[in-house]
């Protein structure tokens, strides 16, 4: 049976292959019927190989139309996270040069004033739903044929980072001119890295934004290798669990935030479900802290797979079993990938445990930041590029990361890494979530100070600002050890975990440089 989403749908197509938010299924020779009118309705708005389609969505079934359209007739698809301001999403209509907008009604006001402040024509502007100035995208799909498009050649999606300083930028890879089947591969190999494979009974379910990088890749892949993907609109711990016992999910792609969420369910909630399914509940974005994990691994068992990865590339790949041999890794380099640890000299330092920047290479292609050579460039050494994180290599290759650099706190001299002391924080019964960075202090250069959301509840008092502090008396060193801790009602993150610290820790360096 040949890979990829549009033989295999051709071959089975009464095989379920999508269940929207809704409940609302689709057959695979209904979502394949209906990316081929997607195909045919880009190119009738002018669209041709090298073009882009932008997309302001929520999790809907139109994600997967407009994935499975636009890649099978050379087009860069280009989700933006709908969490942005009107200003910032016009940036990237305008610098990705998206010849379309599709936004949902539930966004018109922020796609209406992109579309606007962006100077996208009339003519380029899709909704679903209603907003005013937009086409409709189901009337334009619906009238367009159901049939497979002519010169049909492999498209890619194009992601923008979120970025710690400036804009963000688009990861752009060239297109490799292939046919949609033979690039199958690639568009779902990531998966044999985890031992998954195509069809086998497996259900995928999308519990975070399909406008992150990974969550759309790896349920792409999926679709690809012909399971199931079961979506969520709004990611609830109970609601995975509800889902999972449902369809008898197999794997997902999860970030360490939700495994928090999920450990904090009261005992006789986690005991209703069985999710005894799962098989692959893959993990990256954010360190994990180890007690967590583990915790999960009890709850589980060995379905706890994880990576590291960035947008640009990747990467590592650890399962439960390795891991469970060295906590806190994780893991080796991809058969594709190549992990080196550099130090600010541009120095490679080869010996095992020492600190440094990570850098990764892949064999599998290139990519450049799109329309910035000098960021493309300045990222890189060699055939190696980084996304910031520090870390280090173990004597068996095994990599361990520390923190972001740019998180990276300088006290007195010393490097503390906020990760660390997160994850202790993280193990107080009474701490719901925490953030960790350096404010400054006129001696030390930078103190730690702790953010903390208390979970239901705990009354964020000075009492248990105190008894915080005291629990990680035999766990930190002291001058790791936050000397203050502020409470917060809810964290600022978005729905895929992602803490936007710099929100926190920006106050207290107003009119003040950071080191890092």
């Amino acid at each position: 049976m040949d890979l990829g989403f549009w033989a295999m749908a051709r071959e089975e197509p009464g095989q379920l292959a999508l269940v929207a938010p809704d409940g609302t299924e689709l057959k695979a020779g209904e979502l394949l019927g209906r990316a081929n009118q997607v195909a045919h309705a880009l190119r009738e708005l002018g669209l041709s190989a090298g073009d882009a389609v932008a997309t302001v969505l929520p999790n809907c079934a139109e994600v997967f139309e407009l994935y499975l359209g636009a890649l099978q007739i050379g087009v860069y698809l280009v989700p933006i996270n709908h969490h942005l301001v009107a200003t910032e999403i016009s940036y990237i209509i305008s610098d990705s040069e998206a010849k379309v907008l599709v936004g949902h009604e539930r966004f018109a006001d922020l796609c209406a004033a992109a579309a606007e402040e962006s100077g996208l024509p009339a003519s380029g502007r899709l909704a679903i739903g209603e907003i005013g100035g937009f086409a409709s995208f189901t009337a334009l799909r619906d009238r367009s044929s159901s049939d497979s498009p002519a010169d049909r050649t492999i498209g890619d999606v194009m992601n923008y980072t979120s970025g710690t300083t400036g804009k963000p930028k688009g990861v752009r890879r060239p297109l490799t001119g292939q046919s949609p089947e033979d690039a199958a591969l690639g568009l779902s190999g990531i998966l044999f890295l985890f031992g998954i494979q195509p069809r086998d009974s497996n259900v995928h379910i999308v519990g975070s934004p399909l406008y992150h990088t990974a969550v759309l890749r790896f349920s792409g892949a999926s679709i690809h290798f012909g399971h199931t993907v079961v979506m969520m609109d709004k990611w609830t711990p109970e609601g995975m669990l509800q889902l999972i016992e449902r369809y008898r999910v197999t794997t997902s792609h999860m970030v360490p935030t939700q495994f928090h969420r999920l450990l904090g369910l009261p005992d006789d909630i986690r005991a209703k479900y069985d999710v005894s399914s799962t098989r692959h509940m893959i993990h990256a974005a954010a360190p994990c802290p180890v007690d967590t994990k583990r915790k999960m691994i009890d709850w589980w068992g060995r379905s706890i797979d994880e990576y590291y990865a960035a947008s640009e590339g990747g990467g590592t790949v650890v399962g439960t079993d390795e891991w469970l041999t060295k906590p806190g890794t994780v893991g080796k380099a991809w058969p594709i990938s190549e992990i080196a640890i550099f130090d600010d000299a541009g120095n490679r330092l080869e010996e095992p445990g020492t600190i440094g920047t990570v850098y990764m290479s892949m064999s599998t292609g290139d990519f450049e930041y799109h329309k910035d050579k000098e960021k493309t460039k300045s990222n890189r050494i060699g055939k190696f590029f980084t996304v910031g994180d520090i870390g280090y290599l173990d004597e068996d290759g095994f990599l361990f990361l520390c923190d972001r650099k740019t998180d990276m706190i300088i006290s007195g001299g010393a490097n503390i890494y906020p990760a660390e002391i997160e994850a202790v924080l993280l193990a107080h019964p009474k701490v719901g979530d925490a953030a960790v960075f350096g404010i400054p202090h006129e001696d030390w250069g930078e103190e730690v100070k702790a953010v903390i959301e208390p979970t239901e509840g705990a009354d964020p008092s000075d009492a248990l600002a105190a008894d915080i502090i005291s629990f990680c008396a035999d766990k930190l060193a002291k001058f790791k050890t936050p000397k203050t801790i502020d409470f917060i009602e809810e964290m600022p993150r978005d729905p895929n975990g992602k803490l936007y610290k710099r929100k926190l820790r920006d106050p207290y360096w107003e009119g003040r440089e950071r080191a890092i």
